[in-house]
């Protein structure tokens, strides 16, 4: 198996928050983000300054090195349509970027490795691996 890390847990890592259990949640399986979070990480890099805006963008191009980063096809996006339709009928959409990378993971059949599993088990099919004491 293998998952699409999610953004939050990346900014945990460089944070060095809850490290062991990220690596722990993560396990053995094979590790890819989406071109969602690569965005989500640069505007990091854009919004910091100084020291820390050198640190973030050193952790970013070692994460952006090391990880495939996979892009949003017209595959993807008629999944994410789809998704988008059937949470909107049932007036429980999530948030734009979420609702790409759950898209993207459920179009190359991956998981999502997160922090926020509320928005993403609202997805049906999709599987959540969430940090310990997630729902």
């Amino acid at each position: 198996m293998a998952v699409l890390i999610d953004t939050d847990l990346l900014i945990d890592l460089e944070r060095g928050v809850r490290a062991p259990a990220v690596e722990a949640l993560l396990g053995d399986e094979e590790r890819a983000i989406s071109v969602i979070t690569v965005s989500e990480l640069l505007h990091g890099v854009h919004r910091a300054s100084g020291a820390r805006r050198t640190r973030r963008r050193a952790f970013v191009e070692h994460v952006l090195g090391s990880l495939q980063a996979v892009p949003i096809t017209e595959g993807v996006a008629r999944v994410h349509a789809e998704i988008w339709s059937n949470l909107a009928e049932r007036g429980a959409v999530i948030g734009a970027h979420d609702l790409w990378i759950a898209a993207t993971a459920l179009s190359h059949g991956l998981g999502v490795a997160t922090r926020n599993a509320a928005d993403f088990e609202r997805i049906a099919g999709l599987r959540v691996i969430a940090t310990p004491g997630q729902a």
